[in-house]
């Protein structure tokens, strides 16, 4: 079996989506997981881009321990210098610098020459290697860079020392085919030495795993992905599914070191840490990927799984008999289930959410694995200002009426408003006591499941003085969940 590296940019490219920053102890906690994984590399951050992100590499460089630690950079010093600093606790150290090898982005983003870019390129290579052993390089923009120009490009940074070097389909445009030949015409016409190549591919047009396999399939030894397939646009490559893609076709010859039993688990961590819910149908870890409902399917399955699973749930940590929790279930029931689901609670954490476990579950039939996320998640997350209470008035020839009461930094305060519905009329009171200018950018209500004793989420975007700030929250009273969104995004700039 041929060795395919797994490179992990979750924290990187998967947490520039809008709205699913994590905190530096977040950051950690995906990166114990994704080492418990067996991911080969973490990319940590761009450490130049801000001091949370400088923190975060630092933080993560110390708290794991096998996996290499990568830092992403322009090809500018003062970027290679910035990473080398937040690697210096990394036991395995790598930099990613790079620059756009299109002629898109060489005319327009830089305004250059190819040879320019060239230059800059072997240059920032040479610089990084006075700090590191490894050193990746990445072609911005390869997917619609021309094949002989790249090859150059390739060529100049092996000889100056890369030891990995990522071909980027960064706006997802290539076709499968086009890519595969893109990777095979570089493993032909360039000496890459000790060197290996990489992919690293967009959804844009729903081919980033596609693309990745076919790149595999021609010599590229390195995948770059994300859990869930997460990040910006439509996102990137999804690790579950490639890694899963490569298990279920052995007879290719390839393997990785990926412990396909955690899959589960993390991909419930990272969908309920940065606020993504995992769409039903997505392969592998959504919630319909091993469900049948067609009576031909259910019939061939009961006769013999393997009529239409090419998967073994349990080889991706989904338990066919699990445990179901009721208002009868224990703390040890409650344990095991958030421990299957990569969350690690014990003392009075523990008892904090059972209460409130025990709170849901007198008010739902029974609780499925994404209401117990969103309790752990909610822990915590409204801090300076908290909802004392809420009523509200609301029906068909009545006027929609909200009363609240507000806990500001130990303050008591209380308003009551109007509105068009009964989240207008609450949202309203809550405006009355803060008296700042808020709008209103995105407001989005999704059922986790179905029924009508389902919790809701609520994602919800305001601005504040030109600013965005995002605000999450999941309660079976769409209300309560509305204003507590919005509440948790105000949170973010009233100190």
């Amino acid at each position: 079996m041929e060795r395919i590296y797994v490179f992990d940019t979750t924290l990187r490219d998967g947490e520039q989506v809008p709205g699913c920053q994590l905190n530096t102890i977040e950051k950690i906690q995906v990166a114990q997981t994704l080492e418990l994984l067996g991911v080969d590399v973490i990319e940590a951050g761009f450490p130049v881009s801000s001091p949370g992100d400088f923190n975060s590499v630092v933080e993560i460089s110390k708290a794991v321990t096998w996996p290499t630690i990568c830092a992403l950079t322009r090809a500018v010093e003062k970027d290679i210098e910035v990473a080398a600093e937040a690697l210096k606790y990394a036991k395995r150290k790598r930099i990613h610098t790079g620059i756009g090898t299109s002629d898109s982005h060489i005319k327009y983003k830089f305004n250059a020459t190819r040879e320019e870019i060239i230059e800059r390129a072997v240059k920032a290579v040479k610089y990084a290697r006075n700090f590191v052993d490894d050193v990746e390089f990445y072609a911005e923009d390869a997917g619609r860079t021309e094949n002989e120009y790249l090859a150059r490009v390739v060529q100049a940074v092996v000889n100056a020392g890369a030891t990995v070097v990522n071909i980027p389909d960064t706006t997802g445009y290539c076709f499968p085919d086009e890519y595969g030949a893109k990777i095979k015409y570089l493993i032909d016409n360039v000496d890459l030495k000790d060197a290996i190549l990489s992919t690293h591919c967009h959804q844009d047009l729903g081919m980033a795993t596609a693309n990745t396999i076919a790149g595999v399939l021609n010599g590229a030894r390195q995948i770059e992905v994300t859990i869930n397939g997460i990040g910006e646009r439509a996102g990137n490559t999804s690790l579950e599914e490639v890694v899963m893609a490569l298990k279920s076709h052995k007879d290719r010859g390839f393997d990785t070191n990926i412990n396909t039993q955690h899959i589960y688990s993390a991909s419930r961590m990272v969908s309920s840490l940065m606020n993504m819910p995992v769409q039903p149908n997505k392969a592998i870890v959504g919630r319909n990927a091993f469900a049948h409902s067609s009576g031909i399917h259910q019939d061939g399955v009961l006769k013999n799984v393997e009529t239409y699973e090419i998967i073994n749930p349990q080889d991706v940590g989904i338990d066919d008999n699990a445990i179901v929790l009721t208002a009868r279930s224990g703390r040890a029931a409650l344990k095991n289930r958030l421990a299957i689901l990569g969350v690690k609670l014990e003392g009075e954490e523990l008892d904090e959410v059972y209460q409130k476990f025990l709170e849901m579950a007198d008010r739902k039939k029974s609780i499925n694995d994404d209401d117990i996320l969103m309790l752990v998640g909610k822990d915590g997350r409204l801090t300076r200002i908290k909802i004392e209470y809420l009523q509200v008035l609301c029906g068909i020839g009545v006027r929609d009426v909200a009363s609240i009461g507000l806990d500001i930094a130990g303050e008591h305060f209380e308003a009551t408003a109007s509105g068009n519905g009964p989240v207008d009329a609450a949202i309203r009171a809550v405006k009355n006591i803060i008296r700042r200018k808020i709008k209103i950018k995105e407001f989005l209500i999704q059922a986790i499941d179905h029924g009508s004793d389902d919790i809701g989420k609520v994602h919800m975007q305001v601005e504040h003085n030109d600013i965005h700030y995002y605000g999450f929250s999941a309660n079976t009273d769409i209300v309560a969940a509305s204003v507590e969104a919005f509440i948790d995004a105000v949170n973010k700039f009233v100190n």
